[in-house]
């Protein structure tokens, strides 16, 4: 071990604060354990060669600085470290979750067998919820000092609610430090959330604090559209086959079929749909306010999908016109941030890879697709004036296009060909 990593004999409390934890490699890691945890444990009555300490044990004697080490430099559990690293064997089978508290374990659990049972998610997701569950309860006891993330929002706590939502958002507040990439904090929040709101349709929970934390936080990165991958055409298709209802389909046909933003498709309102339209023309979305100033949108395809949405709300005295309404009762339309929860999550439940082109699967992607579609359309169209320019004498079809082709006959010929795009990947 170097010599800036720490006494490698002396056992006293100072020795655990003169080690710079994050410096060690896996086997200065191991000397280290050995030297300065290993007597702590046995000034505790703990045999370190066969008691493995828990995570409250860690915390409480100032090793926090261990587990953040193994986690973010050497991507591995203080679970794995033991195992594998110092190679002992521990008498424990279940996961090494972040907490050695019972109840909370058991909540963990309960969310995930219910996910596994009635969901039928696959034994790969399942671990992918489990570990992002886990950061979150790493970050939670590191934050709040308790290994207790179900006391304070149970329905019998004496806790008041404002104080079960501010732990939760001083560890979101860590996480959001911590972590890169807005898109790995979105997909942590999205199972985060929907964990307390299984609690609370449990009745195991009164209040589910992470609800509306996504709209505090911009875990956008400032991606442009023109940077962002596009969806393939089996990609949209696994998509809308994985929708579950007609509020998912519409969101899939919005951001594919229509390529709207995210942010557009949260605030879509029923007096935006142009739908009784002349002969000869589609019908359209307005838009009053937009990125590039006020514009309209065709609705090529999906326009059934659409109607029945909107005959769905026609009884109901209290819809507001949104057709994505927040579930709140504040009412008002849902966050940006729901429409990139709710397609990360069709994500997951469509099996689309982990990252396309590099990276993450997101909704921008939908409008990639569109645009995609769209420049493949207008190609198909120069490429049958090909043979017209050639009779012609004209240089290009682009000559044809724009001095022979009427702007009426050149976008139905777009059309015709975006709606067979659109019809291969959503049927």
């Amino acid at each position: 071990m170097s010599d800036t990593t720490a006494p490698t004999t002396d056992t006293d409390r100072g020795g655990v604060d003169d080690i710079s934890w994050t410096l060690l490699d896996r086997q200065e890691l191991v000397d280290a354990y050995r030297a300065v945890v290993a007597p702590v444990m046995e000034d505790d009555d703990l045999d370190p060669k066969r008691e493995k300490p828990t995570h409250s044990w860690l915390r409480g004697h100032d090793f926090r600085p261990l587990l953040y080490a193994l986690r973010e430099y050497h991507d591995m559990t203080f679970g794995e470290f033991w195992q594998e690293e110092l190679e002992l064997e521990s008498e424990e089978t279940g996961y090494d979750w972040a907490t050695d508290h019972d109840r909370t374990i058991e909540a963990l659990e309960s969310f995930l067998d219910s996910r596994r049972e009635r969901k039928g998610l696959s034994d790969s997701s399942i671990d992918t919820l489990r570990y992002r569950l886990n950061r979150y309860v790493s970050a939670y006891s590191d934050e709040n000092d308790t290994d207790d993330l179900v006391t304070a929002v149970a329905r019998e706590s004496d806790v008041p609610a404002y104080e079960a939502v501010d732990a939760c958002w001083a560890a979101f507040d860590r996480l959001h430090d911590e972590l890169e990439g807005g898109q790995t904090k979105r997909r942590i929040h999205l199972v985060v959330s929907n964990w307390y709101a299984h609690l609370v349709r449990r009745k195991w929970a009164a209040v589910n604090p992470a609800d509306g934390l996504d709209d505090e936080f911009d875990w956008s990165n400032g991606e442009g559209d023109a940077d962002t991958p596009c969806l393939a055409t089996e990609h949209v298709r696994a998509l809308y086959q994985a929708a579950d209802g007609p509020e998912e389909r519409l969101l899939v046909l919005a951001l594919c079929a229509w390529g709207l933003r995210p942010n557009e498709v949260a605030h879509l309102h029923t007096r935006q749909f142009v739908l009784d339209v002349v002969d000869d023309e589609v019908p359209y979305i307005a838009f009053e306010e937009r990125k590039n100033g006020p514009g309209e949108v065709s609705l090529l395809y999906g326009q059934e999908v659409l109607e029945d949405r909107l005959a769905a709300f026609a009884d109901r005295d209290d819809w507001d016109g949104y057709l994505f309404p927040s579930p709140h009762a504040s009412g008002g339309p849902i966050s940006r941030w729901t429409v990139w929860n709710r397609f990360t999550r069709l994500a997951d439940q469509a099996g689309l890879p982990d990252e396309i082109d590099g990276v993450s699967p997101a909704p921008k992607m939908g409008r990639r697709y569109w645009y995609d579609a769209y420049s493949a359309s207008l190609d198909v169209v120069l490429g049958s004036l090909d043979e017209i320019a050639a009779e012609q004498g004209s240089a290009s079809a682009d000559v044809v296009l724009q001095n022979y082709l009427s702007e009426t006959r050149a976008r139905k010929l777009r059309r015709q060909y975006m709606r067979e795009q659109l019809a291969t990947a959503f049927e």
